[in-house]
């Protein structure tokens, strides 16, 4: 039996958090309250915005994952205290070693879902460097009249990057890729191009290649059918970080990110009027604008 002196002292430890907790969030929504944000319209999508869920979403889980491992022990203790409630508190020593195999599974299964959760994350990160990166560079084109749009929703997936300007529309893919460092200088940060794969140093690619055409040609259909005249839209695949050696042309623009001016020059096949540049930008922007502001959010019902 607790004595009340335990029984008070519990109260006295639990009564000032819970007030605390209670006090805050009573003055925090008083303050909030007859308050809107300023904005009254959707923000525009920024770099990596699919990716920064993605990561938030990673993180949660890597926080259960923490969770369960530090209270993994639980459920072999409790079964070792039922075992030794039920036979008169003597367990045999097979099924003490049955448990303590049962528990290193947990914690086995455990620590591998934590690894691979990690390991995720990791290369969420790695593709959220790259777009931002390739983000602020494609930025610099609207000096040349582009309009820049980013993290485009399409239909089950998203392009990275879209831009409309005098030289036309490019749909661009960047993709992260990590380098090796095997000491071998220039030759661990080139990827060479022939038209149809990409060479790293140690491996071969083409489903980025792949990738970048679906993509120009899925916005292609959408643009035309959402301006009523024929849009074309050129591939292009970013690789931030690399130096990009091509020895053979093919159907994708393929660079690092730097210096893109070359995507705003005009180039007599699919130049653009401003006309033209404004309409399709409004177009893609209409998809694009449609982050909610933070601050005021209003809570579903």
């Amino acid at each position: 039996m607790f004595s009340y002196e335990f029984l008070i002292l519990i109260v006295l430890i639990i009564l000032p958090i819970f007030s605390s907790l209670c006090f805050t969030i009573f003055f925090y929504k008083r303050n909030r309250r007859g308050r809107r944000s300023p904005l009254t319209g959707n923000l525009l999508r920024g770099a990596g915005e699919t990716l920064r869920t993605e990561i938030e979403r990673f993180s949660e889980r890597i926080d259960g994952a923490f969770f369960a491992i530090l209270t993994m022990c639980l459920p072999p203790l409790a079964l070792v205290l039922v075992l030794s409630f039920l036979q008169n508190y003597k367990v045999p020593v097979w099924q003490l070693i049955l448990t303590f195999v049962f528990y290193c599974v947990l914690v086995f299964y455990a620590t591998r879902r934590l690894y691979l959760l990690f390991k995720q994350r990791g290369n969420l990160y790695l593709g959220l460097d790259a777009e931002l990166a390739v983000g602020q560079e494609l930025n610099q084109l609207m000096l040349n009249g582009c309009r820049v749009y980013h993290d485009f929703p399409a239909e089950n997936f998203n392009i990275d990057h879209v831009v409309v300007g005098p030289g036309g529309v490019y749909a661009v893919e960047t993709k992260g890729r990590a380098k090796p460092d095997k000491g071998r200088g220039t030759a661990d940060a080139k990827v060479e191009y022939d038209g149809a794969k990409l060479k790293f140093p140690d491996w071969y690619e083409v489903k980025p290649l792949e990738q970048a055409k679906r993509q120009a040609e899925w916005l292609s259909r959408w643009l035309s059918s959402a301006v009523g005249s024929p849009v074309s839209v050129a591939p292009a695949l970013a690789l931030p970080g690399w130096y990009v050696e091509r020895t053979a042309s093919g159907g994708v623009t393929v660079f690092n990110g730097k210096n893109p001016v070359f995507l705003a020059r005009p180039n007599g096949r699919r130049n653009l009027g401003e006309q033209q540049i404004q309409q399709i930008a409004h177009q893609v922007e209409q998809c694009c604008r449609d982050i909610e502001p933070t601050a005021y959010r209003k809570e579903a019902r």
